[in-house]
């Protein structure tokens, strides 16, 4: 399993047209309904810092939202739009769900 947390801060100006954009990726991926991928994405309390989180059951499953024109088009707007801070990548590593995730047995 493959988890990535990817934090950044958009302008105060930009951070509507990110939730639209943020909402598209998210109705193709529905749409796609893919079940090794799982990912949300939570706004802060500012309305322009967020948080997204993805869930791969294998590597290979991220190429899949790489793929989709709608999450390329999201990056794109997002690195031209002047980011007040810019993102931050962490791997993480599940140590517990409440519920269960692809399948796999948590150790």
């Amino acid at each position: 399993m493959k988890i990535v947390k990817v934090t950044y801060t958009t302008t105060a100006g930009y951070a509507e047209q990110n939730q639209r954009n943020i909402k598209k990726v998210m109705s193709d991926l529905q749409e796609l309904a893919h079940p090794g991928i799982f990912y949300h994405v939570c706004m802060g309390a500012d309305g322009k810092s967020f948080t997204h989180t993805a869930f791969f059951s294998t590597e290979e499953y991220q190429q899949i939202l790489f793929d989709l024109v709608s999450f390329q088009t999201f990056q794109s707007e997002l690195k031209q739009s002047g980011l007040d801070s810019p993102p931050k990548q962490e791997f993480l590593t599940l140590v517990g769900s409440s519920k269960q995730i692809f399948n796999e047995k948590i150790n």
